[in-house]
């Protein structure tokens, strides 16, 4: 008896979730077993409340325009699902005939679809279930990295590089940028990729793997500004002291129970006027990074539509249980395979940045960081015009 496929988003949407989306939808066409895909509205919320789009027959064109459609077109959310919602669950997949799962998500959508998994198993029902990796954060474990990093690291080295150009041409201020990721530094790195002429554009960079030292942060900008008068930092909304508390934190959690953080630049920089009589800008573009499809990188989105592609495969060849694994084979040329994973193996476990791709002085990314992260952005930035050697000449 052929059966339907249902894919939910889970967590914060990216520019390349509807890539993966788009994989899925193309590749259940050539499974015989599958009859419909059913999109959930709203994640494992428009599971619950019933709430599907069918997408078997959906308009070409509109299936189509998900690979550079941004955010979610079916929506997402951050519902976590209590043990009483399990066996709902389990009855109205009953309902409507679906025997295969797909979670789009990071971390915590990985426990729900590993959960999801156990409690068919012992219900005693067939359904398989396979979760596709997304995160901008990339902090999903036993993957080389997550589909929506590679575009939302794009966006960053790009805000980086333009605002330096503004921050060199008009230095008044001490300007802060601060980027997404709450406990994990990848998209706050991304800015060492920002470089004109082989110069960085970022001359600070902190990341929440290392505590925030106020002394420090101080002598810092002070050993700086004492060699030049433009400065631009780059900083992980994440950032704590050493006592685990978050330097700017919003008064509230997400659906799972995570503080939500941010505000950092701007606490950074109110602690360089008050404490240093420093005039300092904050920048925080928030969740226009997560998502912009202008800057949508190539490479990222090819790979999320193959992770869509292999999760109805591996699930047609019988696999359940499973997340999509990206394996990297080169960087030079940049080369990867897919694999799978235990859901068991990702769910709730957090991949940080290793803290050996940090530079000794705390502030700072080292070149295999750039090396790992360049194929991912996908084509070079446009050259821009540079006259450093006249403003360092002084002609």
């Amino acid at each position: 008896m052929r059966k339907n496929l249902i894919i939910a988003h889970g967590g914060g949407p990216t520019a390349v979730i509807n890539a993966s989306l788009y994989g899925v939808i193309k590749e259940a066409e050539k499974v015989n077993s599958i009859e419909r895909v059913y999109g959930a509205v709203h994640g494992i919320e428009g599971v619950l409340n019933e709430h599907f789009i069918d997408l078997t027959n959906a308009d070409a064109d509109n299936i189509d325009m998900l690979t550079y459609t941004p955010a979610s077109a079916i929506g997402s959310c951050r519902r976590k699902l209590t043990e009483e919602d399990y066996p709902v669950v389990m009855d109205i997949f009953k309902r409507h005939n679906i025997g295969y799962f797909i979670y789009n998500g990071g971390n915590d959508s990985m426990d729900t679809c590993d959960k999801v998994n156990r409690v068919a198993r012992e219900a005693g029902m067939k359904l398989y279930t396979f979760g596709i990796p997304k995160t901008i954060d990339n902090d999903l474990a036993h993957t080389d990295h997550c589909p929506g990093f590679g575009s939302a690291a794009r966006f960053v080295a790009s805000v980086t590089r333009d605002l330096w150009c503004e921050v060199k041409a008009l230095p008044i201020y001490v300007t802060i940028l601060e980027t997404m990721g709450r406990n994990a530094g990848w998209l706050a790195a991304a800015a060492s990729l920002a470089k004109i002429n082989d110069r960085p554009c970022a001359q600070l960079i902190y990341l929440p793997e290392t505590a925030f030292d106020k002394d420090r942060f101080f002598s810092d900008v002070s050993n700086r500004l004492s060699r030049q008068k433009e400065l631009l930092i780059v900083v992980s909304e994440g950032l704590a002291y050493p006592d685990g508390k978050l330097l700017a934190d919003t008064g509230f959690v997400d659906g799972f129970g995570h503080p939500v953080p941010g505000g950092t630049a701007q606490a950074m920089a109110r602690m360089l006027l008050d404490d240093m009589n420093i005039k300092t800008r904050a920048e925080r573009p928030g969740l226009i990074g997560r998502a912009l499809s202008l800057l949508q990188s190539t490479v990222d989105r090819d790979e999320a539509i193959a992770c869509g592609r292999y999760a109805v495969k591996a699930m047609a060849e019988g696999k359940t249980d499973r997340m999509v694994s990206i394996v990297r084979q080169s960087n030079d040329p940049y080369a990867y395979s897919l694999e799978d994973v235990p859901l068991s193996a990702v769910a709730n476990h957090e991949k940080t940045f290793p803290l050996e791709w940090i530079t000794e002085n705390k502030a700072g990314i080292t070149k295999e960081f750039e090396e790992y992260c360049k194929p991912l952005i996908g084509e070079d930035f446009p050259a821009y015009s540079d006259f450093d050697s006249y403003y360092k000449a002084g002609l």
